[in-house]
């Protein structure tokens, strides 16, 4: 097996509060690689804070510790803003889960991804257009030259999450994080922008961290799939057999989805266990973390 794209040992993120301190994301350890790992967990699990902890997105107060956070071999961890600037884009990107409040509204489509991408690449005016153009038409829109000189308000909801990706995935990096990128779109705008994602992904050989609170989304599109609660993983098995989970957790939300092919009465209602919060999780790293 080859060596993952990155790695992750115990990682942990702290927020001062009033009361003390809070931990929202206590000892996660997963390893990544070329392929499609789900993350999932119901809102306040800490699935958000994990993967903008990887892309040192959080700032003071907030505090994050690991034993380990490599990427290709190199740790990331901790490193000063000037040097992760050059991780960003370059070699982890992350796409948010609404482009409404991630695309500059008084700055046409064409100006940010040129932007992004000469700010990751150091690439020229000239080139940096064809490569917004290129990506743009990758990303399956199809007048590029007209959405390039648009304003974000112009387009759609779906049609910005596409920018989005391509704005992200035109410096090629190794890794994408996608948190939460089609919750608010509608379901054929969805399958359009998964199977996008997805081919592009598969084409250049990336790891994606695919962030989402949709298990059955979830086990149709990754490859993998880490269970959180409560800022802990408590489950990690193939998205192919997420529906044979075993953890009470996963059950629970497994047996509030509705499904067609079994109508109930009444949804099951998740009742949650104090001990899975600190519960030992069996790891999947021979020789322990």
């Amino acid at each position: 097996m080859s060596e993952p794209l990155l790695k992750v040992r115990n990682l942990k993120v702290t927020f001062p509060t009033r009361t003390g301190l809070v931990d929202v994301v206590r000892g996660v350890s997963f390893d990544l690689g070329r392929e499609r790992l789900g993350v999932v967990g119901e809102s306040g699990s800490g699935k958000s804070m994990t993967g903008r902890s990887v892309l040192g997105l959080i700032r003071p107060p907030g505090k994050v510790s690991a034993d380990k956070m490599e990427l290709d071999g190199q740790s990331i961890l901790n490193l000063s803003p000037r040097e992760m600037r050059k991780i960003r884009g370059r070699k982890i990107s992350m796409v948010m889960q609404d482009p409404k409040f991630s695309l500059n509204p008084v700055m046409t489509i064409g100006a940010q991804i040129i932007e992004a991408y000469r700010q990751s690449t150091g690439a020229g005016r000239t080139e940096a257009k064809r490569k917004a153009l290129d990506m743009l038409a990758a990303v399956q829109i199809r007048d590029p030259e007209r959405v390039f000189n648009a304003y974000p308000h112009e387009v759609s909801g779906g049609m910005g999450q596409r920018i989005m990706i391509a704005m992200m995935l035109a410096p090629d990096p190794e890794i994408l994080i996608a948190d939460e990128p089609t919750s608010a779109l509608d379901v054929s705008v969805r399958a359009e922008v998964l199977n996008i994602m997805d081919r592009l992904v598969r084409d250049r050989g990336m790891g994606l961290i695919f962030i989402s609170h949709d298990l059955n989304l979830v086990s149709q599109f990754c490859d993998r799939v880490l269970i959180m609660y409560a800022g802990r993983v408590v489950e990690t098995l193939a998205a192919k057999d997420l529906h044979q989970a075993q953890h009470p957790y996963t059950r629970g939300l497994l047996n509030s989805l509705p499904r067609l092919d079994q109508p109930v009465e009444r949804l099951a209602v998740l009742e949650r266990q104090e001990s899975w919060r600190d519960e030992e999780i069996e790891t999947q790293f021979p020789g322990g973390l």
